[in-house]
């Protein structure tokens, strides 16, 4: 394959629109619902990821920053807003909802998902 534009938008190398997911998450006693845009792992999450191995950024709140966008695939969150760093008054982003996203995040991409392993083969010998 040649690579360009096209041929890289037929092998689908591109991530698309983002996905909607349902998520739900306990605040105290109250549960919650709501909706929430995951772009697929692409080009954010992989400068994202590298932000991290360096020690730019840290590696959870990036991968959530770089996975939850709004449907035209804007970020909702910067990773200083999930660490509590961009406003210390608020606090960091509560654990549950940090789960409940992580979750989403992986039910788009199918992390953690294992492949099954290699066919067994015969070798022919008795």
């Amino acid at each position: 394959m040649k690579l360009t534009l096209e041929s890289l938008k037929g092998a689908g190398a591109f991530t698309g629109r983002p996905i909607e997911k349902e998520i739900t998450w306990k605040q105290g006693e109250q549960e919650l619902t709501a909706t929430v845009y995951v772009r697929p792992l692409g080009y954010y999450t992989a400068t994202s990821d590298l932000l991290a191995s360096v020690g730019k950024q840290e590696g959870v709140a990036g991968r959530i920053a770089a996975s939850i966008c709004d449907e035209d695939g804007k970020p909702v969150f910067t990773p200083a807003d999930i660490t509590g760093e961009a406003d210390p008054e608020r606090g960091p982003l509560d654990g549950a909802l940090t789960i409940a996203l992580l979750v989403a995040i992986s039910e788009v991409n199918n992390l953690g998902k294992t492949t099954s392993s290699a066919p067994k083969t015969s070798s022919g010998a008795n």
